[in-house]
């Protein structure tokens, strides 16, 4: 499993299916499990998340060691290519194993078959909407998130890749390949592929073209884990470009990429075993954008202002 703790880390926004979807992936995946699950109380009979007592409010699960996060949030985000994972596989009985689990009631993006770039490669969306990109390659690191730029934000991938870069801690560009002249997708110029590290974390992205049904949204963000409000207020101040999409420690940057800008403190307060105190975090939480962990405590405490 993880030795080290994830700062950044994939969060998936499900309708209410996310405990099933969690049991059915931790079930494909080696070195996998169920790290906690936290439910909706009650009293959520009525309104926009109607029906979602007991549901998903916050998960955490491991897939081969890597960290991803979920909920269950309703019908407002699905999930898109815009951003898949990238699995390395080790034997052709791994990769066929997963393809047939993962495109079993999905879609096919790119059959899994040989490439210029890979002996056998395939790439799909499974039957929750999440997309997978699966290559037989006996190389580390197992899972990579992979960011595509397509529609308005094709050729911004090499922009944004230095933006998080230069924003992130230990944080480098590895690997950058262009488009060359004549290729049959991809404009001349643009990132085919660049590999980069975001606190030592591996990423993926590319330029996918302009001719695309989708973009970046919020059923797919990244969660980054913060020890201070310095560093929420330096990822916070730095990656928000929407003040629309502000809520909750929310935010969407300037490429269309969504993010959760957290405090660690505020696990600490919500995980409380007195149900008050937990709620009264919850409600203080509910009615901030960028999150102060001052008033979270504030309201642990039962201090108004």
């Amino acid at each position: 499993m993880n030795k080290n703790k994830q700062k950044i880390t994939p969060y998936l926004w499900f309708d209410d299916q996310a405990e099933e979807a969690i049991n059915f992936y931790t079930s494909l995946f080696n070195d996998s499990r169920i790290v906690a699950i936290n439910r909706y109380p009650e009293g959520f009979e009525e309104g926009p998340l109607a029906g979602m007592t007991g549901k998903v409010i916050h998960a955490v699960f491991e897939l081969a060691g890597y960290q991803f996060m979920a909920i269950d949030g309703g019908p407002l985000f699905k999930f898109t290519p815009a951003i898949s994972f990238f699995v390395n596989c080790e034997t052709e009985a791994e990769i066929d194993g997963l393809w047939a689990a993962l495109s079993e009631g999905g879609e096919v993006a790119m059959p899994l078959q040989a490439y210029p770039f890979s002996p056998k490669f395939g790439w799909l969306q499974d039957k929750y909407g999440l997309s997978w990109q699966l290559n037989l390659a006996q190389s580390e690191p197992k899972i990579t998130p992979f960011l595509l730029f397509v529609g308005e934000q094709d050729g911004r991938a090499e922009t944004a890749v230095n933006d998080y870069t230069t924003l992130f801690a230990n944080a480098a560009i590895s690997y950058l390949e262009r488009f060359a002249a004549g290729e049959p997708i991809g404009t001349e110029g643009a990132v085919k592929q660049v590999a980069f590290t975001l606190h030592s974390q591996p990423f993926l992205a590319m330029d996918g073209g302009q001719v695309h049904p989708f973009t970046f949204n919020e059923a797919i963000s990244f969660y980054v884990d913060c020890e201070t409000q310095e560093e929420v207020d330096h990822f916070w101040y730095a990656l928000s470009a929407h003040p629309e999409a502000e809520q909750c420690g929310w935010l969407k940057d300037k490429y269309g990429v969504a993010w959760q800008i957290v405090p660690a403190a505020l696990g600490k307060l919500m995980n409380d075993p007195d149900p008050e105190k937990s709620r009264r975090v919850m409600d203080a939480m509910l009615q901030m954008k960028k999150f102060e962990i001052e008033g979270l405590e504030r309201a642990y405490k039962g201090i108004e202002r």
